[in-house]
C-alpha cells in the first residue's frame, strides 16, 4: 500500500513501560477534536515481539496512511512496527530509537545515570519505585495525577531491554521527536543524540518524562505537523 500524497487522518499512539494507554487521553482529545482518527495501543509489556504484534494489529485496522507515535519504550516498539506499509511517519515522544540489530539497553551506554528513576524488580518484572515515582516520572504533574499514574502503572518484563530490533523504520520514514528537557528517565544528552541520529525534526519542551500527559497540547501539535508534512 502506498501512502504517497494521501491526506493523513489516522494516528496510532503507543505507550511506554510502567504505563498503559490511558495517559494518552489529553493527546487523544486534542487530535480527535481536530478530526483525526486516533487509536491507542495497549502494550502487554511482556516482550518486544508481543508489543510489536499488538501495535501491528492496530495498524492493520487503519483505513489509510497513519502517523505512528511512541513514548519512551514505545519508541523501540514503533521503530520495529513502523515498517508497516500504512505508516507514513513516526513521532518519538521522549522515546528510545534503536537501530536495526541494537537493543534498547545499548542506547543507555555512555550516558549519565538517572538516580531519580528507580526500578524495583520482582520475578523479572520492573515497577517504578512508589516513593520516587513522581520525581522520576511525572515531576510536573499534579500530586493527584502523578498518584494515578503511579498506581495504574503496568510492570514490564525486564528482558525486553535486551531484545534487539530487527528493523529500524526511521531509516526509511520521516521522523519527529518531542524531547522533554526535564526528563529524569533519560540523560538529556541521550535523548538529543538519538533524535539527531534518526534525523528527527525536534521540538524541545520543558516537561518531565510524562510529557505526553503534562504537555499533551504540544505533543498533539507535533503529531498534527507530522500528519500534514509526511505525505
Amino acid at each position: 500500500m502506498s501512502t504517497t500524497g494521501q491526506e493523513i487522518k489516522n494516528v496510532v499512539l503507543v505507550h511506554g513501560a510502567f504505563a498503559d494507554g490511558s495517559g494518552w487521553r489529553g493527546v487523544y482529545d486534542n487530535l480527535t477534536a481536530r478530526g483525526y482518527r486516533v487509536t491507542i495501543v495497549q502494550n502487554p509489556l511482556t516482550s518486544l515481539e508481543d508489543d510489536v504484534a499488538a501495535t501491528t494489529r492496530v495498524l492493520d485496522l487503519q483505513d489509510g496512511p497513519t502517523i505512528l507515535v511512541g513514548h519512551s519504550w514505545g519508541g523501540t516498539v514503533i521503530t520495529e512496527a513502523g515498517v508497516h506499509p500504512k505508516v507514513a511517519g513516526l513521532v518519538y515522544v521522549s522515546a528510545l530509537a534503536p537501530d536495526a540489530g541494537e537493543t534498547t539497553a545499548q542506547q543507555y551506554e555512555g550516558f549519565a545515570p538517572t538516580p531519580d528513576f528507580v526500578i524495583d524488580v520482582e520475578d523479572g518484572y520492573g515497577f517504578l519505585n512508589h516513593d520516587t515515582f513522581k520525581a522520576g516520572f511525572a515531576a510536573d504533574a499534579s500530586d493527584a495525577d502523578a498518584a494515578f499514574l503511579r498506581d495504574a502503572q503496568v510492570p514490564i518484563n525486564m528482558a525486553v531491554f535486551a531484545a534487539p530490533v530487527k528493523n529500524a523504520a526511521w531509516r526509511d520514514k520521516p521522523s519527529w521527536a518531542v524531547i522533554a528537557t526535564e526528563d529524569k528517565a533519560f540523560d538529556q544528552a541521550m535523548l538529543q543524540y538519538m533524535a539527531k541520529r534518526i534525523g528527527a525534526r525536534v521540538t524541545n519542551v520543558p516537561a518531565s518524562h510524562a510529557v505526553y500527559v503534562t504537555q499533551s497540547g504540544v505533543v498533539a501539535d507535533v503529531i498534527a505537523t507530522a500528519a500534514a508534512t509526511a505525505r
